[in-house]
C-alpha cells in the first residue's frame, strides 16, 4: 500500500515540497491542501508581478547574513539546496533566470506567471492532488503499526490520514493563529511584521511622492539600526530597499515602540556634516553667481533639492555667494541629518512577511523534520526565518521545501 504525504499550504514552500516529493518518490501519494481559493499568491505578486525568484549569490556564508532571523539554520540547509540548485531546477524545466545589477533574479520573461505555470505543470505531471478551500483545523498523531499516522481534521468537516505531513502555511500575523500547530507540542516565537514601510503623517516630504534616491543612508535614532540603499518617497512616507531592510533588521525593536520613532536620513551618504561644510566653502566660490535652486551640485532629484532648500528657509532667488551662514548650516543638516518622525507602518497584505514562527531549535535544519514528532515537517515562513528584501525569502522557501521533500522520500 502506497504511503501518503499531505502538504498544508499552497505557497512557494508547500508547492516546492509537494512537486519534488512526488517526483523523487513515484509511489508516494501527494495531496496539497490550500485554505484559500488561490495558489502561489505571493509568487504571483512578488517583484511587481515579475517574481524575485532568488538572489545572485553563490557563497553560503554571505547569503546567510541576509537573514535577520534564522541565519545559522539556513546556513545548514543551504548545503542541501542552494541558489545554484534553484537556478538549475527551473532552467531544467525551461525557465531561464536573469540577474539584475542589484543581485535580484527574475525569469527572463519578467512574468511571475512563468514560475506559476512551471510549478503547476510539475504538479500535474507527477500527479499531485490539489484541494482548494481546505483549511486544516487540527492535526493529531496516532501510533499505529509501521509508525505514526497523522489524522488531519478540516475546518469545513471531514478528515484525512497521512504517513507524512509538511506544514508550509506561511507566516501568521497573530500568535493565536498558530494554536492548531502549538497543540502538536511546538513552541512559537511571537510574530511581528517585517518588510514594512515608514509612515510620516503630516510631513510635507510626502508631497514629493514618486521621488527616489539611488543611495541614501537611514538611521533609527537611539538604536544601532542603520542601512544604505535606494530610497523611495511615497504619499504616506518612506519606502524602497533601504527602508525595507531596516524594517527587517529592526522588526522586534520597532514593534516594541509600536512603530513610533525618529529616522535620520543622509541624502548624501558619502558626506558627513564636517566634510560637507568644507565642500560648501568651495561651492560658494565655484558657483558664486548661480542661484542655489537652479544649480544642484550633488545629483539629487531636482524636486528633492528644491524641497530641502525651502525647508532650510532659503529664498528661491538667493545665489551661492550670498548664502548666509545660518541658512547654510540648516541646508547642510537637512542634507546629512534630515529628521523624520515616523508614526506607524504600512504593510502590503499580499507581500506580508513576519518575523516569528516555529522555534528553530525544535526543527532539524538538515531534514526540516520536527525533533518532537517523526514524520512531521515544516517549510517556509511558518518557521522563525525571514530574510531581507531581494529574493532571500523565496530562496528559503525553495530550500526548505526541497530539503523536506528529499528527507520524506529517502
Amino acid at each position: 500500500m502506497s504511503k501518503q504525504l499531505i502538504v498544508i499550504g499552497g505557497g512557494a514552500a508547500g508547492f516546492f515540497c509537494a512537486v519534488n516529493a512526488a517526483r523523487l518518490a513515484p509511489g508516494l501519494k501527494v495531496i496539497l491542501l490550500e485554505k484559500s481559493g488561490k495558489l502561489l499568491s505571493k509568487v504571483k505578486i512578488s517583484g511587481g508581478g515579475r517574481c524575485n525568484v532568488t538572489h545572485h549569490c553563490f557563497d553560503i556564508e554571505e547569503m546567510s547574513r541576509r537573514y535577520p532571523r534564522g541565519r545559522h539554520f539556513v546556513k545548514k540547509a543551504f548545503h542541501r539546496f542552494f541558489t545554484i540548485d534553484t537556478i538549475n531546477w527551473f532552467e531544467q524545466r525551461g525557465v531561464k533566470l536573469k540577474a539584475e545589477k542589484d543581485g535580484r533574479m527574475f525569469p527572463v520573461t519578467d512574468s511571475s506567471q512563468t514560475i506559476i505555470d512551471c510549478l503547476m505543470h510539475e504538479a500535474h505531471h507527477y500527479g499531485v492532488k490539489i484541494m482548494l478551500n481546505a483549511e486544516v483545523k487540527s492535526i493529531k498523531t496516532n501510533s499505529a503499526i509501521g509508525g505514526a499516522i497523522f489524522d488531519i481534521e478540516l475546518r469545513e468537516g471531514g478528515s484525512m490520514n497521512a504517513d507524512y505531513v509538511t506544514i508550509a502555511t506561511g507566516g501568521y500575523p497573530k500568535s493565536s493563529m498558530f494554536e492548531w500547530i502549538e497543540r502538536s507540542g511546538h513552541t512559537i516565537e511571537e510574530p511581528v511584521p517585517s518588510l514594512f514601510t515608514f509612515n510620516l503623517p503630516g510631513n510635507p516630504i510626502t508631497n514629493l511622492m514618486g521621488v527616489s534616491v539611488e543611495k541614501a543612508g537611514v538611521k533609527i535614532t537611539g538604536s544601532k539600526l542603520q542601512e544604505e540603499g535606494p530610497l523611495l518617497i511615497t504619499h504616506w512616507g518612506l519606502s524602497g530597499p533601504v527602508i525595507l531592510r531596516l524594517s527587517a533588521w529592526g522588526a522586534h525593536e520597532l514593534a516594541l515602540v509600536k512603530w513610533n520613532f525618529t529616522a535620520q536620513i543622509n541624502w548624501l551618504p558619502y558626506y558627513n556634516e564636517h566634510v560637507l561644510r568644507e565642500k560648501f566653502g568651495n561651492l560658494r566660490k565655484e558657483l558664486a553667481s548661480m542661484k542655489l535652486i537652479n544649480r544642484n551640485p550633488f545629483g539629487l532629484p531636482q524636486r528633492l533639492w528644491e524641497f530641502l532648500i525651502q525647508q532650510s528657509g532659503i529664498n528661491d532667488q538667493l545665489r551661492w555667494a550670498e548664502l548666509p551662514a545660518k541658512e547654510q548650516n540648516k541646508l547642510i543638516k537637512n542634507l546629512c541629518l534630515c529628521e523624520c518622525i515616523v508614526k506607524g507602518k504600512t504593510t502590503f497584505k499580499e507581500e506580508f512577511v513576519t518575523a516569528g514562527g516555529i522555534k528553530l531549535n525544535e526543527i532539524d535544519a538538515n531534514t526540516m523534520m520536527s525533533k518532537k514528532i517523526p514524520g512531521l515537517f515544516f517549510a517556509g515562513e511558518v518557521l522563525n526565518v525571514d530574510g531581507i528584501t531581494g529574493g532571500f525569502n523565496f530562496q528559503h522557501a525553495w530550500t526548505s521545501g526541497y530539503v523536506a521533500a528529499a528527507a520524506i522520500t529517502l
